[in-house]
Parts: C-alpha cells; sequence; structure tokens
C-alpha cells in the first residue's frame, strides 16, 4: 500500500477518533469542541495530502480512487451528524438536519454510481465540483465546530451551509449527467 493510500486509510481511522472525542462525557465542550476540530482539521488535510502526493508522485491506484471519496463521506457524514447531534449547543448555532439528510442523499446516490460502474470495470474518480464541494462542506464543518463566541458566528456558519447544500445538488447532478454512459451501458447488458 503506497503512502497516498495509508493517509486515506489515516483519515478513516481519524474519523473513528473525531466520534470519540466528540461524544466524549468527560471533557467539557469547549475543550471536547478543540479537541474535535484539531482531528477534523488533521484528518481534512490528509485529503489535500494524499491527492497531492498521488498525482506528484504518480501513485494513483483504483484502491485510492475508491477509498479516497468513501473517506472524505466518513469523515464529513460524522461530523454533520455530530453537529445535527450537539446543534443546540454550539455556538455555531443548528445545522439543520434536512440539509444534511439531502448531503447524504447526494452522497447515497453518487455511491450507486459508483458500484454500478464498478460492476462494469468502471473506476469513477471525483470530479473539481465535488471536490469543491468537500472543500465548502469541511470549512462548513470547521465553523460548526470552532467554539468562538462572535455575534456573527451563526451567520457564518448558515451562509456556508447553503452554500454546501447548493455545491452538493449542482455537483451531485454533474456527476451523475457525466457519467450517464454508465446506465447505457448498464441497459445495454440486460
Amino acid at each position: 500500500m503506497n503512502i497516498a493510500n495509508q493517509l486515506t486509510l489515516a483519515r478513516i481511522l481519524l474519523v473513528f477518533v473525531f466520534m470519540a472525542v466528540i461524544w466524549n462525557p468527560w471533557l467539557s465542550l469547549p475543550v471536547t469542541l478543540w479537541i474535535a476540530l484539531a482531528i477534523f482539521v488533521i484528518a481534512s488535510f490528509t485529503d489535500f495530502l494524499d491527492g497531492y502526493l498521488a498525482r506528484k508522485y504518480n501513485l494513483v491506484t483504483n484502491l485510492g480512487k475508491f477509498m479516497d471519496p468513501l473517506a472524505d463521506k466518513m469523515l464529513v457524514t460524522a461530523a454533520m451528524i455530530a453537529i445535527v447531534d450537539k446543534g443546540t449547543v454550539l455556538p455555531a448555532g443548528i445545522l439543520p438536519a434536512w440539509i444534511v439528510v439531502i448531503i447524504l442523499l447526494r452522497e447515497f446516490a453518487v455511491s450507486g454510481l459508483r458500484l454500478v460502474a464498478a460492476n462494469e470495470n468502471i473506476v469513477i474518480a471525483a470530479g473539481s465540483l465535488g471536490k469543491i464541494k468537500t472543500v465548502v462542506q469541511m470549512i462548513m464543518i470547521i465553523v460548526y465546530l470552532a467554539p468562538i463566541q462572535l455575534s456573527i458566528w451563526p451567520l457564518i456558519a448558515t451562509l456556508l451551509a447553503y452554500a454546501a447544500l447548493i455545491l452538493t445538488v449542482v455537483s451531485g447532478g454533474q456527476y451523475i449527467w457525466d457519467n450517464r454512459k454508465v446506465f447505457k451501458s448498464e441497459a445495454k447488458s440486460k
């Protein structure tokens, strides 16, 4: 397993560390949020680093194409669910659950498309708009997790939530449209 894939695996493991921290009953809320935020930022950085290393040193593998978006989804999903769960006590306020549901539905649709493609021996890598969507989601999560007491903080979080929602829907539609050939090849094989 190359270094890029090891970083992706580390990100998956950090998801579980993040969950253990965010739902611990022993630390005060600000301490919990700062530690969870640090773990999330480190895990998010591995997303940038593994992609950079894979491209720079020609370490792109089918395993990496599969694991990288999966690791992103695991990290973002765990964080968003934690934020919804803890929304009433977060300085940034509540992340509406309906936004999280739409984001998750998009992720399920894209993952389903990837499964159909894999059945046809087609590996679909993440597109550039999907990567931008992931970055915006990660920034949104950072803002929600940060225990910063500013009057404008909830507004910033809300604007980022809607930006993430719009990018999620648009990138999902583009992803399905750009890979519609997968459905055509599936129809031909029946």
